[in-house]
């Protein structure tokens, strides 16, 4: 079977589901299962030989024969016992369900990924056909999983800037499904990239660590690692179930690339005297952290910083409230700056994320050791936001519209930096910097910045396009849509 009959067959079946209700998440889900067992199977056998911990009363070969509604119990026992299991066996499974009510449909599926020999597949192929369905899902608004998706070309920016070396670990504490950790294994096997032995192994089964506190798309996360040829079957899992915030990290790392959760406040669930759900915000009171705060992102951001070994990098997207808000936000900014080397900031458009009207940036961090002086000594900005027009659909951002800031931002030498903006010869320049001095004698240590003329402010001609107008009040719209359903559904929990 040739890889465009393989990816043909796994797309023409995913739209039959979809015909039964069952969303592209389902279909990743029951997908990740079922080729995960066929792998296992494939690596029982010779010439690798390997135990994989699957129990053979629920191996690969007792569903092949199974009809009707035999299968259908058999499947769910199967999933059921699976997730109870150690290592990344029990990851995989955690909380499985069947989400094909139909035994025929699910015999069919099997069938189809039994035709498939995945082991010897390439691991471009399982991955590229992996990805695929992911991003499907996360354009599918009304499953949510939109906000465990960040912008490939954003991704893929963001580490050909921290330009990762080999033999270094690298970590994102709310890891989705595993978006920058891919990104990161395709700079560092990229053509030309020669890497010994030794390096390989680091690479496949040490660089990376994650957190993902979802089941279903920490499931999602270590299956697509997986199939990208990133950890072994029956080995540890690199991504935890753990909440990264609770408490500080065991290890530090060399670099972390990170979208954290959208959001402001981290919330929990409690039931009172009365017995009634109630929630309540969070707080993280960790002794290592500069403000204690429900902030979402600045607790993530306090983080991250505690993440970093003395040397270590990191590239995190943010919403502009951190970079304005007061009280604790002015208190993290002031010690990022004095205890990290904030050099860099990349200001983003709307309409690049699938969680609609979001502002937010990059900020490219390096840790320092400590000293009685701030270790930021400037802040480069780039103004990739003002006159920017981007939509999911008909506008969606690509890496060459970043290729400009690449080069500011210059990773071979990011100390021989030239501005692009002048007051007067190029006043609509995006690529400016702010001295120390500057940024901590505005109001509150503000870092929000800007320079250039907003075009759409002053002149009607310099408008989006019809069609992407319309298309973002969709998108706002849809949005708002799905904010009230979960308001509703929270709800009807009461």
């Amino acid at each position: 079977m040739t890889t465009d009959t393989i990816i043909s067959k796994v797309w023409s079946f995913c739209t039959t589901l979809r015909d039964d209700g069952v969303g592209y998440g389902d279909y990743l889900e029951q997908l990740t299962y079922l080729i995960f067992l066929k792998m296992a199977d494939e690596y029982g056998r010779p010439p690798y030989k390997r135990d994989v911990g699957v129990p053979k009363k629920f191996s690969w070969a007792t569903l092949k024969p199974l009809k009707g509604a035999e299968l259908e119990v058999h499947y769910v026992e199967t999933l059921r016992t699976l997730g109870t299991e150690k290592g990344m066996l029990g990851q995989i499974f955690t909380k499985a369900q069947n989400k094909i009510t139909d035994p025929a449909k699910l015999a069919r599926l099997i069938e189809m990924v039994d035709a498939t020999d995945w082991v010897m597949l390439d691991s471009d192929v399982k991955g590229d056909i992996y990805e695929g369905i992911l991003e499907k899902n996360a354009e599918d608004t009304k499953s949510g999983a939109g906000q465990y998706f960040t912008p490939r070309a954003l991704i893929a920016a963001m580490v050909e800037c921290v330009a990762p070396e080999p033999g270094k670990t690298i970590a994102d504490p709310a890891c989705g499904t595993g978006g920058f950790f891919l990104a990161a294994y395709d700079y560092l096997t990229r053509d030309g990239t020669k890497l010994d032995r030794e390096q390989k192994a680091f690479l496949k089964n040490k660089t990376f660590h994650g957190n993902e506190i979802v089941a279903g798309t920490r499931r999602l996360c270590l299956m697509n690692l997986f199939l990208h040829n990133i950890g072994e079957i029956d080995g540890e899992s690199c991504v935890s179930s753990a909440d990264a915030l609770v408490a500080q990290p065991s290890q530090t790392v060399d670099y972390v690339l990170a979208n954290p959760p959208f959001g402001k406040k981290s919330s929990m669930t409690f039931t009172n005297e009365e017995g009634e759900q109630e929630k309540d915000d969070l707080t993280y009171n960790r002794q290592d952290f500069w403000a204690t705060t429900s902030n979402k992102q600045l607790n993530f951001l306090q983080h991250i910083r505690s993440m970093l070994k003395t040397t270590g990098q990191a590239a995190v997207v943010l919403p502009d409230n951190v970079l304005f808000e007061g009280g604790a936000g002015e208190t993290v900014r002031k010690k990022l700056l004095e205890t990290t080397e904030l050099h860099t900031i990349l200001r983003l458009p709307t309409g690049i994320f699938y969680a609609q009207g979001v502002k937010a940036n990059v900020l490219f961090f390096d840790n320092r050791p400590a000293s009685k002086d701030a270790a930021t000594k400037e802040v480069w900005y780039y103004d990739y936001r003002t006159n920017i027009h981007h939509t999911l659909k008909r506008s969606p951002l690509r890496l060459e519209d970043l290729r400009e800031f690449i080069t500011c931002y210059n990773p071979a030498n990011r100390h021989k930096r030239k501005e692009t903006w002048h007051a007067e010869k190029n006043p609509d320049g995006r690529w400016r910097k702010f001295s120390y001095d500057e940024l901590v004698s505005r109001d509150k240590t503000s870092l929000d910045l800007f320079w250039l003329k907003d075009d759409s402010l002053a002149d009607l001609d310099n408008l989006p396009e019809p069609a992407d107008l319309a298309e973002e009040i969709i998108e706002n719209i849809e949005a708002g849509l799905n904010s009230f359903r979960a308001v509703a559904a929270s709800l009807q929990k009461y």
